[in-house]
């Protein structure tokens, strides 16, 4: 049975539809709240990251300063695992998930940003050859002033005087790949161009494929976010810029997919920097010159986290919206999601005369109902800024949590709230029909003592707790170990969790 959005909305955007004119909507766009159905998970503490407030001058550091910046936990087929502090550190976790510095990334870029919600040491991922080749990647952003680098790519009409930020991806080649601590040399494979005043939706994320396997044709290629690099809300006179959106022969609002080996090994097609095009990309192989065949889609906001079902290689993009509409897509190659026209299943007020991005007006009745298509792929499980402001990261989940376990599980990384969907359902509303949507439901966090003792809690309580201070915002993400369980951190505490089985009276333990 396809799983739509509750009736009531249904019937509330129809009515706007059957006008002539389509009314904006100032009131809740979709009234039927995110609630909580009686699934509840433990949480536990893992690991905290060391203190680093104070390493750069209060101007250079994000407000509130958080005890550690961590974004990303990731794991190694031999058990190692790693987490960064966006303040420069890559960390390499023991056994009992006692943190020890791998790489000081921030040390090899005096340019770098650190004072933005995304900026300095903003993500990383390994190569699935890394035992053997010893390669990763990083991606950081750093100020165009006094930098004497040249972007590889500034978005188009625009000149490097224009330039205020680079967008930077580095591999780095560990000489010995199973040791601790990081010795090696690095390269730039792309640099490229912020042109609005504050480093607003920089690259942030990196993945290869879990999925892929040795002679597949996605085997080693690596995936960056999707971004407007701030032509939505970076401040000034170059951003709410809907001209560099809905474009082909941009990075803007694209995930990229490319071979990051140079050219000069691969022998094949030199992208806009110094990695190869994938000759299997369809954008590479359309016969149009003006096309970018780096580009596997496009149409993003903030496509800031990307992630893919182990079961079947489904692939899952959270794009964060502008003023109302946070949203879960499926990415199919060279679809188009929308951004700036689309918001959600709403059409965007910057498409009308005299329009705003911050305005909403419901779809025609025969394209919200599918029967009319008009070019865009919609989102499968959505949420508006009454529940929440910028969705993160999920992971479709078949772990050791019974309650979880076909869900897809994602959250807000403002307040903390964690969601869930079920997967099948988010499948099935990748219809082509837009009104089809997965529905969401808020799960119930709780903690044992050492008694045993169940207390439910919030995210942010947690991090209150930690810290000893108010939050203002969780700033939460997920990250997913090697075996399939679930991290939840926070760049406010510094703090590693994990979701896990309900541990009745047990106690905590080292990491298997």
């Amino acid at each position: 049975m396809r799983m739509r959005v509750p009736l009531v909305v249904v019937v509330v955007l129809a009515v706007w539809a059957a006008g002539s004119i389509r009314a904006q909507i100032t009131s809740n766009p979709i009234p039927a709240p995110v609630v909580k159905r009686g699934l509840s998970v433990e949480i536990r503490d893992i690991a905290r990251l060391p203190d680093t407030r104070g390493l750069r001058p209060a101007d250079q550091d994000v407000v509130p300063a958080g005890w550690a910046r961590v974004s990303y936990v990731r794991d190694l087929p031999d058990g190692r695992r790693f987490a960064n502090d966006s303040r420069g550190f890559l960390y390499l976790l023991d056994r009992n998930n006692q943190p020890a510095v791998y790489a000081n990334v921030g040390a090899a870029f005096p340019f770098a940003v650190y004072n933005r919600l995304e900026s300095g040491f903003i993500g990383f991922d390994f190569h699935p050859e890394f035992a053997r080749n010893g390669l990763f990647y990083t991606v950081h952003g750093e100020r165009a002033m006094g930098n004497p680098a040249t972007p590889h790519f500034i978005p188009p009409g625009f000149t490097k005087a224009d330039v205020t930020y680079h967008n930077v991806i580095t591999e780095w080649h560990a000489t010995n790949p199973a040791a601790n601590t990081f010795e090696g040399t690095r390269r730039e494979l792309l640099r490229v161009g912020h042109v609005v005043d504050n480093l607003t939706h920089p690259f942030g994320h990196l993945e290869f494929n879990p999925t892929s396997k040795p002679g597949a044709p996605d085997y080693g290629l690596l995936y960056t976010s999707g971004s407007d690099l701030g032509f939505s809300n970076g401040g000034g006179r170059n951003a709410s810029n809907p001209t560099q959106t809905q474009r082909l022969d941009t990075v803007i609002g694209a995930i990229l997919r490319i071979d990051p080996r140079s050219p000069s090994v691969s022998g094949g097609m030199k992208g806009l920097g110094d990695y190869t095009i994938p000759a299997v990309n369809k954008f590479a192989a359309d016969g149009d010159p003006k096309t970018l065949g780096e580009i596997y889609a496009y149409g993003f906001r903030n496509a800031h986290r990307l992630s893919w079902d182990l079961t079947d290689g489904t692939m899952f993009a959270s794009d964060i919206g502008m003023n109302n509409i946070e949203e879960i897509n499926i990415v199919h190659e060279a679809n188009n999601y929308g951004w700036m026209k689309r918001e959600g299943f709403f059409e965007n007020g910057v498409t009308r005369p005299g329009g705003a991005l911050n305005q909403l007006f419901p779809l025609p009745a025969d394209i919200l109902d599918g029967r009319t298509k008009d070019g865009f792929t919609y989102p499968v499980a959505v949420y508006d800024h009454s529940e929440g402001q910028s969705v993160t990261g999920g992971f479709a989940y078949y772990g050791r949590i019974p309650a979880l376990r076909g869900k897809f599980v994602f959250g807000d990384i403002a307040r903390g709230r964690l969601f869930a969907a079920d997967v099948a359902a988010m499948k099935k509303a990748d219809d082509g029909i837009p009104q089809t949507v997965a529905p969401v439901e808020e799960i119930q966090l709780y903690v044992r003592d050492a008694s045993g003792n169940r207390t439910y809690v919030t995210l942010r309580e947690l991090i209150e707790a930690k810290n000893g201070a108010t939050a203002t915002r969780a700033d939460l993400h997920i990250s997913r170990s090697r075996d399939g369980e679930l991290f939840i951190t926070s760049r406010q505490d510094g703090t590693i969790r994990m979701l896990v089985p309900d541990s009745g009276t047990a106690t905590p333990s080292a990491r298997r």
